[in-house]
């Protein structure tokens, strides 16, 4: 437990905490286990602020633009008829879950009564998605994904350019020892708060994660996510090399092209170049498994790219031939020239040919990592909201109910329940909480019209118009994000 004041003050009296299940017994003027909670003067308190999101208006009530916002913030709220949308980032939680949530909002928007349903979600179902942009190898699927020894997810499916890690979890947080629910959680609360988390993974590499920030995998940070796989480049690329180059090999772990046999060099009408490469041959001109997958060459652990290369034709290839050979984003790249015995000879690097290689890597976006917080709203949470839940999940799925968390948009997964996944680089920060059961805190909230609420069977008596939660001392303006939908815009909703 932590000081509430410089010093810790004196009171009488322990009480204990509600908002949990670990049910904190708080001496005076000290906080809870998750800091969340203390015992000021007797009276337990949420010692962090509510969060209230404000969009800046210029002198006619129109919104500002995202850059003429942004400049003009100063953190307090802009005008008192500005639009106003209170986040559950403070709110205090409903457990035991059957009381009404703490804030129950009423406001009007564009002429129509709007209810906003503000809370502190704990989620022990939850987890985070994490994409991180790398053609490197980082672990076999499904490799264990440790922190500090501990399992805290696995290595999933790769996709496109990316490579994806699903941490969390119930079984995880709970179903293991003490000492990986509770590393589990508090990596998942720092990735969630945008912080970097160090991970290692079985039989694979040592990588840091921060979202919104470049992965860094065994000490080295990435800078390039790939245009494409091989057979992409040479698709998008072809006709650039064209006349300036005879062949084109684009080193790829997934699907390495060869552009004199791919459909684009066959629509060039560029001869066969008669040089084979390793692998498992697709279709003309794309090849599977040339090489293992590693930190090299686009992906695999190829260092030196003429080792992938199985024969050449000495009666389609010619002395003199051109030869690039080049990986998926440009950061390897090799030109060679056959000699009069048909070997790869290595040479300058024509400009013509070098400007393409750059324009590759001018292709290719930033390589970042991006963390989804994903978690299963569909339970106990819902009592706060209405005495009818199942009701409150058919208005979500009817687009009646709009959901977001912290402000955020957030993908609401069809089927059973309210399973939501938020981007969490668009909440405001440190926006994640955890109580040691162990769980963690999320801000959600519930926006749809008064009526809609009326007939959800939600809690009319215990709202509270939005000019009595401005009044609150506890209230902190923070600025609307501009490039979040607006809650109450129904057009938005609905798309």
């Amino acid at each position: 437990m932590n000081d509430i004041t410089e010093g810790g003050g004196k009171a009488d009296g322990i009480i204990t905490c509600d908002a949990c299940p670990v049910l904190c017994r708080i001496r005076p003027e000290k906080t809870g286990a998750c800091d969340r909670y203390g015992n000021s003067a007797g009276v337990l308190v949420r010692m962090d602020p509510l969060v209230v999101t404000q969009r800046a208006v210029d002198d006619k009530g129109a919104v500002v633009p995202f850059l003429e916002a942004a400049e003009r913030w100063d953190g307090s709220l802009v005008r008192p008829d500005a639009p106003v949308f209170v986040t559950g980032i403070g709110a205090t939680t409903t457990y035991p879950d059957y009381k009404p949530a703490p804030f129950i909002v009423a406001s009007r928007h564009d002429g129509v009564d709007m209810v906003t349903v503000v809370s502190e979600g704990v989620f022990s179902y939850c987890g985070v998605k994490v994409k991180i942009d790398t053609d490197r190898y980082i672990g076999p699927e499904p490799a264990a994904v440790r922190v500090d020894g501990e399992q805290i997810g696995h290595v999933t499916t790769a996709e496109y350019g990316s490579q994806m890690l699903a941490l969390g979890g119930v079984r995880h947080l709970t179903g293991g020892s003490k000492k990986e629910g509770t590393v589990t959680c508090a990596a998942l609360l720092a990735l969630c708060n945008k912080e970097a988390v160090e991970m290692t993974i079985d039989d694979g590499a040592t990588i840091v994660v921060q979202a919104g920030k470049p992965p860094i995998i065994n000490g080295v940070q990435e800078a390039r996510m790939r245009v494409g796989c091989g057979s992409a480049t040479l698709g998008i690329f072809a006709p650039q090399w064209h006349g300036h180059v005879d062949e084109v090999i684009v080193v790829d772990d997934h699907i390495t092209g060869v552009l004199t046999e791919h459909q684009a060099g066959r629509f060039l009408d560029m001869p066969h170049a008669g040089i084979r490469v390793r692998g498992r041959k697709s279709t003309p001109g794309r090849y599977f498994q040339v090489a293992e997958p590693g930190s090299g060459w686009g992906g695999t652990d190829v260092k030196d790219p003429l080792t992938i290369v199985e024969r050449i034709d000495t009666k389609t290839a010619w002395p003199g031939l051109r030869l690039l050979m080049v990986s998926t984003t440009g950061e390897d790249s090799a030109f060679f020239v056959l000699d009069d015995q048909l070997k790869p000879k290595p040479a300058a690097m024509p400009d013509p040919i070098r400007l393409v290689v750059d324009r590759i890597g001018e292709n290719c976006e930033p390589a970042l990592c991006t963390v989804l917080f994903m978690g299963g709203a569909g339970g106990s949470l819902r009592a706060g909201v209405t005495v009818n839940p199942v009701r409150l999940t058919r208005s979500i799925k009817h687009l009646r109910t709009r959901v977001t968390v912290g402000g955020a948009p957030v993908y609401v997964w069809p089927g059973g329940g309210i399973t939501v996944m938020v981007d969490v680089t668009r909440l405001p920060d440190r926006a994640f909480g955890y109580v040691p059961t162990p769980a963690l805190v999320a801000p959600i909230e519930f926006t749809l019209p008064y009526q809609d609420y009326v007939e959800l069977g939600g809690y009319t008596d215990r709202m509270k118009r939005i000019e009595e939660v401005l009044q609150m001392p506890r209230a902190k303006p923070s600025a609307w994000r501009p490039d979040n939908p607006w809650p109450f815009d129904r057009s938005a909703a609905l798309a």
